[in-house]
C-alpha cells in the first residue's frame, strides 16, 4: 500500500483532515503514514470522531460498536494550533503516565514513540484489547445511514470520556422465512441478519454479503442447517469424553489414565454465550492461550504476612521466597542448573542431598521458567479464598523484599482484579486450591466467565451496549424440533428472554447451569414447504415464531435469448398448482443466474425437470403436462414420447383402447424447444 492510498483510507470521511492533507509537508505525511502503518500491524484500529480537538483515534474499536470504551483508547492524532499530533490516553496503560500531557509533532521522535510504547505493553495490549482479527482503518466502519439527522461519528465519547450507552434491548426476533424451493429464502436470509445487526442493508449484493461475512467474522452472526440427526446434545450442550488428570505439585495438572465425562457446549449455547458476552473465544479473547497459576503471597515464617501482599499489589509485582540464589543469568533456563545452584548454595541445608523435586528447587523452576508473560496469576487467601487476580508482564528478576529479604524471586505483574478480603475460591475453581505456594491449574476446570465478570467489575470501562446477534438456521423443518430444543422452547418467547418481565430461565440437565436466552439474541429460520407442509410443523415451535412466506416472483426474469422467463416460469408454476399444490411450485432463483440458452437448457435439464420427476413421483404423464408436452401426436419440446408395442400374448395391437408410452428425456444434441410452455 502506498502513501497516497493509506492517506486515503482517512481522507474519505474525515473532512477536516482533508482540509489540512495539502498543508502537510512530505516528512509530516510519511510520518503519519509510518505512525498509521504501526498502528494498523500491532492489530489495533483506526477511526475517527466529531470532536472538535482531534482528527483521530487510535486502540480497539469493533466496526458494530457504538463506542469504544475509555481503556480501549489508547491515544489521538489531535488538532493544536492549526497542526496534526500524536498524544496518548494516559489512563489506558501504566506506561503512559509519562505521555500525560504530551504532544508529539508528526516526526521521527513520534515514530520512535509510539513503535517504543505498542512494543513494551504488547502483553497487556494483547491480553486488553482482543488483537485476534486485523487492525481497521477509518473507512471500514459502517456509514450512518443516509436519513439520519445525527453527525457522521463513529465513537460518541466525550472529550477523553465515554459517554453511557444505550443497553435497553428491543423485543427480539423469532422469524421463519418459508416458501417453495427457489424462491431466495437463504439468500434473503443476509439482508435479514444485517438489518437485525443495527447495519444499513446496502442495495449491492456484493456489498451486502462484504458485511454479512465481516459480522460472521466477528461472531455476531452464526449458521447452522437442521438435520435429522442433529440432537439436543449438538445443539445446547451434551457430554464429551475428556482425559482424567492428576496434580503434581508445581507442575498443576498432569494427564492422567482414563476419562470423565464433562459438558460441552452446542452450538446454540456458544452463540448465547457470544451474546451475553460470556464466551472465550468471542470478542474480547482476553484469556485465550492463557495458563493460570495459584500463587500464594503469605509469608512461610507465620508472622503478619498482610504486608507482603500490599506491597506486591502497590508495587506491581509477585514474590517468593524459596533460596537465596539470583536466577538471572540465561543458564537458568535449565532446570539442572538451577538444581545445582540450590546444592552449592546449601538451600533447606541439605546440600548435595537436595533433589530436582523438591519444593526449594521446583517453585523457582516455575516461577522463573514454566509462567510465560501474558498468564493469569490468582492469589490465595487460605486454601478456600482467593483474592487477587493479575497478568505476568515481565521476566524473572531477583529482587529482595526489604521487610521479608528471603523474598527474592519476583515477576513484574498488572493486577486485574484486587479484594484483599477475598473470594469463595469455588466461585472460579470449584476443585479448591491446595497448600503448595505455587502451581499450576487445570485450565478445564477454572470458570473463565466468572473470572471475566470478577476482572470486568473493577475495569474503568463503561458498561457496553448489548449488540444484537443472529443465529441463522437452515432447513429448520427437517429436524426433530423437540428432539433438538428440548425444554428450551420456552425460552424463545420474546416475553420470557432475559430482562423482560416475564423472564425465564431453566437448570440445563447436564452442566447444571441455570440458563435463559438473552433478548439480543435473534432467530431466523428457513423452511422449503416442499419437504414438510407449515401444517405438519411442531405446533410449539409454530407458536413461537412468525412466518414469512416467499412464493415465485417470476417479475424478477427477463427475457434470454428469445426465451422469455417470466412467461415460462408463470406457466409452469400453474400447472404445477393445478395437478398437486401451491407449495410446490418452483422458484425464480433457479433461473435468475442464466445468461444464454445453454443456461436454460442446463436448469430445466439437471434442476427442474428431476425435481419435477420427484414431486410426481416419475408420473411421467404429468409431468409431461407440466412442461407442455402432453400431446403424444406432436414432438415434445423437453420429452420424446414413444408408443410401446403390445407383448407377444397380450392381445394384438387395436385390441384394446390402452396404449403405453416410453417416456425421455431429450438428448444434449436433440435440444430443448420452449413452445409447450412460452405459447401457453
Amino acid at each position: 500500500m502506498t502513501d497516497d492510498e493509506l492517506l486515503a483510507h482517512f481522507a474519505s470521511n474525515a473532512p477536516d483532515f482533508q482540509k489540512i492533507l495539502p498543508d502537510l509537508t512530505t516528512e509530516e505525511k510519511s510520518s503519519f503514514c509510518k505512525i498509521a502503518r504501526i498502528v494498523h500491524d500491532a492489530g489495533l484500529d483506526w477511526y475517527f470522531t466529531d470532536k472538535t480537538d482531534e482528527y483521530f483515534r487510535f486502540g480497539r474499536k469493533n466496526a458494530y460498536d457504538k463506542m469504544a470504551g475509555r481503556q480501549k483508547v489508547l491515544g489521538f492524532m489531535e488538532k493544536k494550533g492549526g497542526e496534526c499530533r500524536l498524544s496518548f490516553n494516559a489512563g489506558s496503560l501504566p506506561d503512559l503516565q509519562e505521555y500525560k500531557d504530551g504532544y508529539f509533532p508528526l516526526d521521527g521522535n513520534a515514530v520512535n514513540v509510539i513503535q517504543r510504547v505498542l512494543v513494551h505493553n504488547q502483553e497487556i495490549i494483547r491480553g486488553r484489547l482482543a488483537l485476534a482479527r486485523p487492525g481497521l482503518w477509518p473507512d471500514d466502519y459502517p456509514p450512518r445511514p443516509e436519513n439520519s439527522n445525527a453527525p457522521t461519528s463513529q465513537d460518541a465519547m466525550t472529550g477523553k470520556e465515554d459517554a453511557m450507552p444505550d443497553t435497553s434491548t428491543p423485543d427480539a426476533v423469532n422469524l421463519i422465512l418459508y416458501g417453495p424451493p427457489g424462491t431466495g429464502k437463504t439468500y434473503a436470509t443476509a439482508a435479514e441478519a444485517v438489518a437485525l445487526c443495527g447495519e444499513t442493508v446496502p442495495k449491492d449484493r456484493e456489498e451486502l454479503m462484504a458485511v454479512y461475512h465481516r459480522l460472521m467474522r466477528a461472531g455476531r452472526i452464526e449458521f447452522v442447517t437442521f438435520h435429522q440427526s442433529l440432537a439436543y446434545e449438538d445443539f445446547v450442550e451434551g457430554l464429551r469424553p475428556q482425559q482424567n488428570t492428576t496434580v503434581c505439585g508445581p507442575e498443576g495438572e498432569q494427564p492422567a489414565a482414563g476419562f470423565t465425562l464433562a459438558p460441552k457446549d452446542g452450538i446454540f449455547r456458544q452463540i448465547v454465550r457470544e451474546a451475553m458476552n460470556e464466551n472465550l473465544e468471542g470478542k474480547d479473547l482476553f484469556f485465550q492461550g492463557k495458563q493460570f497459576f495459584k500463587i500464594s503471597l503469605d509469608a512461610t515464617d507465620g508472622s503478619d504476612n498482610d504486608h507482603i501482599f500490599e506491597n506486591a499489589i502497590k508495587g506491581r509485582y509477585a514474590t517468593i521466597s524459596y533460596g537465596n540464589v539470583d536466577l538471572r543469568d540465561p543458564r537458568f533456563a535449565d532446570p539442572d542448573a538451577i538444581l545445582h545452584a540450590m546444592r552449592e548454595a546449601d538451600v533447606g541445608k541439605q546440600g548435595n542431598r537436595l533433589e530436582a523435586r523438591s519444593g526449594w528447587v521446583r517453585m523457582p523452576t516455575v516461577f522463573r521458567n514454566s509462567i510465560r508473560n501474558g498468564d493469569i496469576l490468582i492469589v490465595s487467601r487460605g486454601e478456600n479464598a482467593f483474592r487477587a487476580i493479575g497478568m505476568v508482564t515481565g521476566d524473572y528478576d531477583y529482587k529482595p523484599l526489604e521487610a521479608q529479604p528471603n523474598y527474592v524471586h519476583r515477576r513484574r505483574v498488572e493486577w486485574l482484579w484486587v479484594d484483599p478480603a477475598g473470594q469463595p475460591v469455588s466461585n472460579i475453581y470449584p476443585p479448591g486450591f491446595s497448600g503448595a505456594t505455587l502451581y499450576q491449574l487445570d485450565r478445564n476446570q477454572v470458570n473463565i466467565p466468572v473470572l471475566e465478570q470478577y476482572i470486568e467489575a473493577q475495569q474503568d470501562v463503561p458498561p457496553a451496549a448489548a449488540e444484537p446477534y443472529v443465529l441463522i438456521i437452515d432447513e429448520i423443518n427437517r429436524a426433530n424440533i423437540s428432539k433438538v430444543f428440548g425444554e428450551l422452547i420456552t425460552l424463545l418467547e420474546p416475553d420470557k428472554r432475559l430482562g423482560k418481565p416475564n423472564e425465564l430461565r431453566v437448570r440445563l440437565p447436564y452442566s447444571g447451569d441455570l440458563f435463559g436466552v438473552p433478548s439480543n439474541l435473534h432467530i431466523i429460520g428457513t423452511m422449503n414447504t416442499a419437504d414438510r407442509s407449515i401444517a405438519l410443523l411442531d405446533t410449539a415451535l409454530r407458536r413461537r415464531f412468525d412466518f414469512r412466506e416467499l412464493m415465485p416472483d417470476p417479475d424478477q426474469l427477463k427475457t434470454v435469448d428469445g426465451i422469455n422467463l417470466t412467461k415460462m416460469l408463470r406457466a409452469l408454476n400453474e400447472r404445477i398448482e393445478y395437478l398437486f399444490d401451491r407449495e410446490h411450485q418452483i422458484g425464480h432463483a433457479y433461473f435468475i443466474g442464466c445468461k444464454n440458452r445453454s443456461d436454460i437448457d442446463r436448469v430445466m435439464r439437471d434442476r427442474i425437470i428431476p425435481l419435477l420427476a420427484e414431486y410426481f413421483y416419475e408420473d411421467w404423464d404429468k409431468i409431461a403436462v407440466v412442461l407442455g408436452d402432453a400431446d403424444t401426436n406432436r414432438e415434445g419440446g423437453f420429452l420424446k414420447c414413444d408408443e410401446l408395442e403390445v407383448p407377444a400374448g397380450l392381445g394384438g395391437k387395436g385390441e384394446s383402447d390402452t396404449y403405453y408410452f416410453r417416456w425421455r428425456v431429450r438428448t444434449v444434441k436433440e435440444g430443448f424447444a420452449y413452445r409447450g410452455l412460452l405459447d401457453a
